[in-house]
């Protein structure tokens, strides 16, 4: 099946909020051997987005999901332009109005008389219930193309499409439908183009699976995507490329598919029965947000001390008068003694620090703008290590940091010092 995605709404096209429904809805399809070929964005322009059907039409999808339009505004257009485009009239559906009544009702409020708008379906279409709000979905086809209306925001499309939409592309799709598997291997401490050129003749031989590499701040990720009849023979295709890609770069690879690097330095801790706490200089508690993002990280991660200044340093972490005045607080002098403070005062088994220059100022000749030193606390001792990165604004640089400081974590853990 050949799909296509309509997002609509000019809050996206003036960058108001992202499109995250064309992404999760381009992952979900994938998994169920639906192609996606195009993603679209128009505003909210009756005749745009008519036309934005119709070249979808031209191009030979057979798969259309709209997102988006679908409130209870003058300029939620969606119903109205796909009611068009297939050459069918709008019905108001008691059923839908008495349903978003009682929406209203049940939180004590009066429904206004515009949400009339939402009950308004299309000949002959499925109404897709939406049980989080007011805009239910619908599925309709027409000329060998299968609409798909989906409201805009998140929290309501995903678990509509996951309870109706997928249901009716499989039993479309049928028995002889391909499935697709992927795994991502995610790799730190190895540029794209070095990889890539480690890798070059598994990207250029490939056909099943697809070796394709992607950059993200700091680090690479590798997917291989396989196609066959089931789950297990598209894996069993991927282990072979897999195999070959770790027997040259394998220890670069930290983790697979979800497995980021505040995962993988929790399973590891986890697994080793271990703790660890942060001292953060320039990344400014950055590596304890990314720690306590993950449920149930208290486990293994105690806290931090977020000392900017030099006196949370000296007088919280430890840090040596001496040390301050004789090599500054950006130096490998200084990460040691926060990382040994924070092991110290947080009771943790294993410590990190980082201390540096995010800029855009306070850089110097001697000390430019992304130096960075990052030491690491544990049982058998503590290592440091300079970083210096020229690219790259303040926010970057701070990234980079707390990421590096996982990593480094990561390879102690593994006693890959």
């Amino acid at each position: 099946m050949r799909a296509e995605i309509l997002a609509v709404g000019t809050e996206l096209l003036m960058g108001q909020i992202a499109n995250t429904n064309a992404q999760y809805l381009s992952q979900r399809l994938a998994e169920i051997g639906v192609g996606v070929y195009h993603h679209t964005v128009v505003g909210d322009n009756f005749d745009r987005a008519v036309q934005a059907l119709q070249t979808a039409k031209e191009r030979g999808a057979n798969v259309v999901i709209l997102t988006g339009g679908l409130g209870p505004t003058e300029d939620d257009l969606t119903r109205e332009v796909v009611a068009s485009f297939v050459g069918r009239s709008l019905k108001l559906s008691n059923e839908i109005v008495e349903y978003i009544r009682s929406f209203y009702t049940y939180r004590g409020l009066e429904m206004p008389e515009n949400n009339k708008q939402q009950a308004m379906v299309i000949e002959g279409a499925e109404v897709l219930h939406n049980p989080r709000g007011t805009a239910p979905g619908m599925y309709l086809k027409q000329d060998g193309v299968h609409f798909f209306l989906l409201p805009g925001p998140p929290t309501e499309m995903r678990p509509m499409y996951e309870e109706q939409v997928q249901a009716i592309l499989k039993r479309l799709q049928g028995a002889a439908s391909l499935v697709f598997a992927s795994r991502f291997l995610r790799i730190f401490g190895l540029g794209e183009s070095a990889m890539e050129e480690q890798i070059r003749d598994i990207i250029q031989n490939q056909s099943n699976p697809t070796v394709a590499p992607y950059a993200s701040e700091g680090e690479v990720k590798i997917r291989l995507t396989a196609s066959a009849a089931a789950e297990a023979e598209a894996l069993a295709l991927i282990l072979p490329v897999e195999t070959a890609i770790r027997e040259r770069i394998g220890r670069f690879i930290y983790g697979i598919d979800d497995e980021s690097l505040e995962v993988k330095a929790g399973q590891l801790l986890q697994a080793a029965g271990q703790t660890f706490g942060t001292a953060e200089s320039c990344t400014g508690g950055l590596i304890g947000k990314m720690m306590t993002d993950l449920p149930g990280s208290s486990a293994y991660y105690y806290g931090g001390v977020v000392s900017y200044h030099n006196d949370v340093k000296q007088h919280v972490l430890g840090v040596e008068e001496a040390v301050l005045k004789q090599h500054g607080a950006v130096s490998a002098e200084c990460a040691v003694e926060m990382a040994d403070g924070a092991r110290r005062l947080l009771g943790t088994d294993w410590a990190l620090s980082v201390t540096g220059i995010a800029g855009p100022g306070g850089g110097s000749e001697e000390k430019p703008v992304g130096l960075v030193y990052i030491a690491v606390a544990g049982p058998d001792g503590t290592t440091v290590k300079q970083h210096q990165w020229k690219h790259g604004d303040r926010t970057q640089i701070r990234l980079r940091a707390a990421k590096t400081a996982l990593y480094s974590l990561i390879q102690r853990l593994q006693n890959e010092r």
